[in-house]
């Protein structure tokens, strides 16, 4: 397995989440780094072929350690208001093999406990606001039952 890298991407209080036939829920847009590629450049770039956004690392967020022991660097990345997220495409793909399903700025209570849990991983307690959002929520157990 190879390391990736993904954009964490805040307009306002949405997250940037794209939807993927691969898994069937909400992530961040990333991918797999490339030789002579910094984790920094592979965020950027799949953000560009994912969302059709170009963006700036405003900095990292997390490193996880995968168990398949591959690495997943995760950047904060700032895009301009006037850009309009589409869904793009992967160019290693064939057109009937694309994989992106939907792409969209999502509020956290729009996303399932699951997708959430993916995004406190990923660093989101670290993006200006969020931190406050959770000290807020208060010391109810919120965990779903099922």
């Amino acid at each position: 397995m190879r390391n990736r890298s993904m954009a964490l991407v805040v307009r306002a209080d949405k997250i940037l989440m794209i939807k993927t036939l691969h898994f069937n829920r909400w992530e961040l847009p990333g991918g797999g780094i490339e030789k002579d590629e910094t984790p920094e450049e592979a965020a950027i770039r799949e953000l560009k072929e994912e969302c059709g956004l170009d963006g700036i690392v405003n900095r990292p967020l997390n490193i996880l350690h995968c168990k398949d022991g591959s690495v997943e660097f995760v950047f904060l990345v700032d895009v301009s208001d006037e850009q309009e997220a589409i869904i793009g495409t992967d160019p290693e793909a064939q057109t009937e093999e694309q994989s992106i399903k939907n792409v969209c700025w999502k509020k956290l209570d729009e996303l399932s406990e699951k997708d959430r849990a993916f995004l406190w991983a990923y660093g989101l307690l670290e993006v200006d606001d969020y931190f406050d959002l959770v000290l807020s929520w208060g010391d109810e157990i919120s965990y779903p039952l099922g």
